[in-house]
């Protein structure tokens, strides 16, 4: 089965909406994510790997 890389991103930012790390293996995966977490202003942790980038949620302070 194909998925897009727009649809996979899709999938992981609702992963991290729901306060789960999310990984991926693609850069191209990784922008598409980055650039929708900033649209929506969900504060992660990017941490870029050899082998992926991980993207986990960071809680607010209040």
């Amino acid at each position: 089965m194909i998925i897009s890389r727009k649809k996979l991103a899709r999938l992981k930012v609702e992963q991290i909406k729901s306060g789960y790390s999310a990984f991926t293996e693609s850069k191209e995966v990784a922008v598409y994510m980055k650039k929708e977490l900033e649209k929506l202003g969900i504060p992660v942790y990017e941490d870029a790997t050899d082998i992926g980038f991980w993207f986990i949620p960071q809680k607010k302070v209040m």
